[in-house]
């Protein structure tokens, strides 16, 4: 079959030159598209007892023509067809708008089968389609039939037709590829009994077990490539095991000014175990804004430190990495370890100072923007490199760091929770550790929603906590005045409050400022010599001021749920209580729905699910750079306990020497030296 596959479509009968290059529009060019080009959903033809039908509904029905059809027109063009049929001994009227042509076709006795929609109290249909039993189109009796994607000049008749005669012609040698005991346990339809059924049904139940068996086959072919690409990183990755002091690195936990809760104290042995074996650790490292990352950052850190290796932190903003600096400094300079700044920033001396210490192994931990990437940046001997907001670097700027090192164990740290669908999905390649506890003691946001005619009061209670020497942010989705958007912008805003606030200093800031004049800006709101800041989103990611107390978020409805979650992360720092006041006038329901949601949660993991749910998997990470495979049948919300099982069985499986040997899996292998994923590889 694996020939058949790849056959061009065209050696079907019926399928010239200019019907393959229709075909190819839709991205079927071979045997193997074209079976494997499921439809989206399903036209019910089945007749239905009109007892049982509801107002309004799309139906067929089938009955025998009663009496003569007649036309009444109507304007220049418009026309309407009816005839009475008799259909379960009830008199019904059929409708036509603007097919006389159906006319000849409606003589008395004959039986017809209609599909449209039944009107209950006029005891009509208005009819879309209409088929005569006693012709060979009668097809549709009792069928449920497929709804493709479409485009250009392919239609559903066509389409339909050459999937049959693809099915006739080579369904009986569709392989079996999924292993038999996996089958068998999860009762799954045979792979060629589904391809016929997920595009001709005899049933509903028929059509649902062919989706299902699609779906998970879908599910275990990615998770069995992520699995393979992780097997294949820890074995190629050889790593060091690290011999960690575990005394001091308890010694150096006693001494916190606080004790971890027991998530950290979790994630903390998952990253150390990691560290201690003898391949290269690749994890990522998720927990919601304040759960404490940056202490389970430090402590395996000083593992690394202490077990004779140099640490890096890679950070998206040197705002972010001074304060990493400040904060870790804080927390190892009594242990005699050496912390470090590699930024943009640094006069050429201090960066020459930096460098060569880092190269001489004087420097046990630095912290850095990309600048730790360039090629003059040279370490001693880097055990473990840390990512913080991992989605802001380029797999290309990750692997430059690692490389820098012989193998370090690397981590990947994000303040944005991520579902555990999408993290087994997108992530699937790495080991997830989550935090998904808050610290005692943290006091919650307290989050409004108000309309726009309502920012008076709004302005007044700001102000309040403004007087209380606190300071606050207000977030505006644009820079400048749009044509196209009636948000309120960030230099309009920026006039507005300076206008209503002369007593307090306001600052502006947003992704247009050159790098210089951004750092400038936040480093006057640290020293709070602005009380206000007005921004775009680019205040987002890390930025520590625990003074601030109050936040305004202009347009709400304009982000997602995640992203509300992380700018209103950027109060709440302190001890103070904070609050967070979302702006916003939605039209929708789902608008109003995430809204309602963020003010009765300060979960980031529960509101991830939440806008996962109302947004679906493309829009939670931004479509173009999601790194999400494009499902033809499995759907990532619906299909998670699909997910997590075949993500279960592709785990054992690639562990497994059977695997790489076996006869009966060579299948699954073809599978993943097509996709690449073998290409140089030698397997144990």
């Amino acid at each position: 079959m694996a020939g058949a596959y790849q056959s061009p479509v065209s050696l079907l009968h019926g399928v010239g030159e200019e019907r393959a290059k229709a075909f190819a529009g839709l991205g079927i060019n071979s045997i193997g598209d074209l079976l494997e080009y499921f439809p989206s959903r399903y036209e019910d033809y089945r007749v239905r007892d009109l007892t049982e039908v509801k107002d309004g509904e799309r139906v067929t029905l089938a009955g025998t023509v009663y009496g003569e059809p007649s036309v009444r027109f109507f304007g220049k063009r418009k026309s309407r067809l009816s005839v009475k049929v008799v259909m379960d001994r009830v008199v019904v009227t059929a409708v036509w708008f603007n097919q006389t042509f159906v006319k000849s076709r409606l003589s008395p006795g004959k039986e017809i089968l209609v599909t449209g929609k039944w009107d209950k109290h006029k005891l009509q249909i208005t009819v879309s389609e209409m088929t005569e039993v006693d012709s060979e189109r009668a097809t549709k009796r009792g069928e449920l039939a497929p709804v493709y994607p479409l485009g250009g000049d392919v239609t559903h008749t066509l389409l339909r037709k050459t999937i049959q005669q693809a099915l006739r012609q080579y369904g009986k040698e569709i392989p079996e590829i999924l292993p038999a005991d996996i089958v068998e346990r999860y009762r799954l339809m045979p792979r060629k009994d589904a391809f016929h059924s997920i595009h001709f049904p005899e049933n509903a139940e028929d059509g649902r077990q062919a989706r299902r068996r699609i779906m998970f086959e879908e599910l275990f072919l990615f998770q069995l490539k992520m699995q393979t690409l992780r097997k294949i990183n820890r074995q190629q990755t050889e790593g060091v095991a690290l011999a960690i002091p575990m005394e001091e690195v308890r010694e150096f936990v006693k001494g916190l000014p606080f004790p971890l809760t027991d998530a950290q104290k979790r994630v903390v042995k998952e990253i150390l175990d990691d560290m201690r074996a003898p391949h290269a650790m690749n994890r990522l490292l998720q927990g919601d804004v304040g759960s404490g990352k940056t202490v389970v950052a430090a402590i395996a850190l000083i593992a690394a430190v202490k077990a004779g290796y140099q640490g890096a932190l890679m950070v998206p903003t040197e705002i972010l990495a001074e304060q990493h600096v400040q904060s870790l400094t804080k927390l190892l300079s009594d242990y005699g370890i050496q912390v470090a700044l590699l930024s943009g920033s640094l006069t050429a001396k201090r960066r020459r100072e930096v460098i060569g210490s880092l190269q001489m192994g004087l420097i046990d931990v630095v912290v850095g923007t990309h600048a730790l990437i360039q090629e003059d940046v040279f370490f001693s001997r880097l055990g473990l490199v840390i990512t913080d907001e991992q989605h802001r670097f380029g797999v290309e700027q990750r692997r430059i760091l690692r490389n820098k090192g012989l193998s370090p164990d690397v981590l990947f740290m994000t303040a944005t929770p991520i579902p555990r669908t999408l993290a087994i999905t997108a992530f699937g390649d790495m080991d997830v550790s989550t935090i998904d506890q808050m610290p005692a003691g943290r006091k919650p946001i307290e989050t409004t929603w108000k309309k726009h005619d309502q920012f008076p009061a709004v302005l007044e209670q700001m102000r309040d906590e403004l007087r209380k020497g606190r300071q606050a942010y207000v977030i505006c989705p644009l820079i400048e005045e749009s044509e196209k958007l009636d948000v309120q912008n960030a230099i309009d805003v920026h006039a507005q409050l300076t206008h209503i606030f002369p007593e307090f200093g306001v600052g502006l800031m947003h992704g247009r400022l050159p790098a210089k004049e951004k750092d400038a800006v936040m480093q006057a709101f640290l020293a709070a010599e602005h009380a206000v800041l007005v921004s775009t989103t680019v205040v987002e990611v890390g930025v520590n001021v625990p003074n601030a107390t109050y936040m305004v978020i202009y347009d709400a409805e304009r982000f997602g749920l995640a992203q509300l979650h992380q700018l209103r992360g950027r109060v709440g720092r302190g001890s103070e209580q904070s609050y967070c006041v979302l702006i916003a006038d939605p039209k929708s329901e789902i608008g109003k729905e995430r809204m309602r949601v963020m003010c009765e949660t300060t979960d980031g993991f529960e509101l991830s699910q939440r806008d996962l749910e109302l947004r679906g998997p493309g829009d939670f990470f931004g479509t173009k750079q999601s790194g999400l495979p494009e499902f033809k049948v499995a759907d990532l919300l619906s299909d998670y306990k699909a997910l997590e099982v075949a993500r279960q069985e592709t785990v054992k499986l690639v562990a497994e020497d059977s695997f790489w040997r076996d006869e009966k899996y060579h299948w699954l292998r073809d599978y993943l030296k097509n996709e690449g994923v073998l290409d140089g590889v030698v397997l144990d």
